[in-house]
């Protein structure tokens, strides 16, 4: 995975190591931000793929997201901040979304949100992931 030499990821001694993620990223200038609404898991015709099964839909959530980066020139390792959403209260599904979300973003661990939601947009929608990019401009 290239590393965008745009965004800067922030890590300081004096908060934990222990999380993998960095803790805030900085844009360089000149840039061009892209802001992704929520990556949802549909398919082509709308409906959501794989209703109960987090894995699956986080997989769905991820290739859409990367599928919509592309169309604004961007990629995963241009991202600077996203938030990861998951309808749980269970932190074990929260999990198995997030490490779905790390295995797709691989070395580039840009600051990130992952949150339990109580419902989401979409019939049997469990999860979604929003994201802000920057690119050279």
């Amino acid at each position: 995975m290239t590393i965008n030499p745009g965004v800067r990821l922030i890590r300081d001694d004096r908060l934990t190591q222990a999380v993998d993620y960095a803790y805030a990223a900085v844009a360089d200038t000149p840039v061009n931000c892209v802001w992704v609404a929520g990556a949802c898991p549909l398919d082509l015709d709308g409906k959501t793929v794989a209703p109960g099964d987090y894995a699956a839909q986080s997989h769905q959530v991820m290739r859409n997201l990367v599928t919509a980066l592309d169309s604004a020139g961007a990629s995963l390792t241009d991202i600077a901040k996203s938030t990861v959403y998951v309808a749980s209260s269970r932190q074990a599904d929260l999990s198995t979304a997030w490490e779905v979300y790390r295995e797709y973003m691989g070395d580039h661990d840009a600051p990130s949100t992952l949150l339990g939601v109580t419902v989401l947009g979409y019939t049997d929608q469990l999860v979604e992931v929003e994201a802000v990019a920057v690119i050279r401009a």
